[in-house]
């Protein structure tokens, strides 16, 4: 089981393998020969601004946006190139007939501030509205039961059953070298997520709960919750905070076929709609990484022939497509993945595969 960030940190130290990627991600989209579609309405030239995100700006050159790896040129001459900033113009031509998108970087006076300069993938377009995934960055997990078996735990509460932000609760086993301060995502392992073809358990969804500070140590430890999205209780799991998402990934198809399904729904709702987190019977032994496209199809009913004797002979409907969705962070067998765009009601069952 491999292991959403402390931002600006992660980005910087990924910054390398995006270019990486982006040199070799001609051909892991589009196969040989197809023909990338420009949107009928596509800008000649754009200017980025404050707020564009790479899945917005994509669909504005792209009928389908996870074929952007197949039209960014990569320009050596420029600093970073695989990151977009605001202020950066991205103009539209035709090499050999075929589209191709190239970056002149711009020269917002924020972004080349000292100050900035040294921390500026931080202000790169992200793949996905921050907003959209923050909720997720704090606690989105999957563990197998031996990884959180051997996480810290509250083995008591000060003066309460249940806490709660302001509240101190007693962990034992956090590593003696730890420091005072030291933040902590306190969770609580919840339901199995079983594969639907197989009835292989891939590991346990994580429920957030909040997060605490450790105050004082000794045996056990004690640590104050500094805030708080659900009542902490005895039993319930501690863990370094380790918020690593990549947002400045760029969309694209996966590298190899695939076919899956939704298993489960963060936060459990029955409909799923734009911007909500869904997880996926597939991950990165299957080709799914941050940054791949998938198409969700709503699962045809089965219905009785109305003609037909007797019992009624049953017809299987077709499939409907139902909306695309984003992985933001895969394991081995699994991956997290954001709802982009629903164009019908989405559920637990549907599948998901190649866009």
């Amino acid at each position: 089981m491999k292991s959403c960030l402390n931002a600006g940190t992660w980005k910087a130290l990924r910054s390398a393998l995006f270019a990486a990627l982006l040199v070799v991600a001609t051909g892991a989209g589009a196969q040989s020969g197809d023909t990338i579609e420009l949107n009928p309405e596509h800008p000649d030239r754009y200017v980025v601004v404050k707020g564009d995100t790479l899945w917005d700006i994509s669909a504005m050159f792209l009928k389908e946006p996870w074929y952007w790896p197949e039209i960014w040129y990569v320009n050596p001459q420029i600093e970073n190139p695989h990151l977009i900033y605001p202020g950066d113009v991205l103009t539209l031509v035709y090499v050999d007939g075929r589209p191709q998108l190239r970056l002149e970087r711009g020269s917002g006076t924020a972004r080349l501030s000292p100050t900035v300069r040294t921390t500026a993938s931080d202000e790169a377009i992200t793949a996905i509205p921050y907003s959209a995934i923050a909720p997720f960055l704090r606690g989105g997990m999957v563990m197998d039961k031996d990884e959180a078996d051997s996480l810290p735990y509250i083995v008591a509460l000060r003066d309460h059953l249940i806490a709660g932000a302001g509240n101190e609760i007693y962990v034992s086993d956090i590593d003696d070298s730890t420091p005072l301060g030291t933040e902590f995502a306190v969770l609580r392992l919840d339901d199995k997520l079983k594969d639907p073809e197989t009835g292989e358990v891939l590991g346990y969804e994580v429920v957030y709960l909040g997060n605490a500070e450790l105050r004082g140590t000794g045996s056990p430890d004690t640590l104050f919750l500094t805030d708080s999205d659900r009542e902490a209780m005895r039993g319930d799991k501690v863990r370094l905070v380790d918020l690593r998402l990549p947002l400045t990934f760029f969309p694209k198809a996966p590298a190899k076929a695939v076919d899956g399904s939704i298993i489960s729904v963060v936060d459990g709702v029955a409909l799923i709609g734009q911007y909500q987190m869904v997880i996926i019977n597939r991950g990165a032994e299957d080709g799914l990484e941050s940054g791949s496209v998938l198409s969700i199809w709503q699962r045809g009913k089965t219905v009785r022939d109305p003609n037909a004797k007797g019992f009624g002979k049953k017809v299987a409907l077709p499939d409907n497509v139902a909306g695309t969705v984003m992985v933001v962070k895969a394991y081995e067998d699994v991956s997290y993945a954001l709802v982009m765009e629903a164009v019908s009601e989405m559920r637990v069952g549907d599948r998901a595969v190649n866009p």
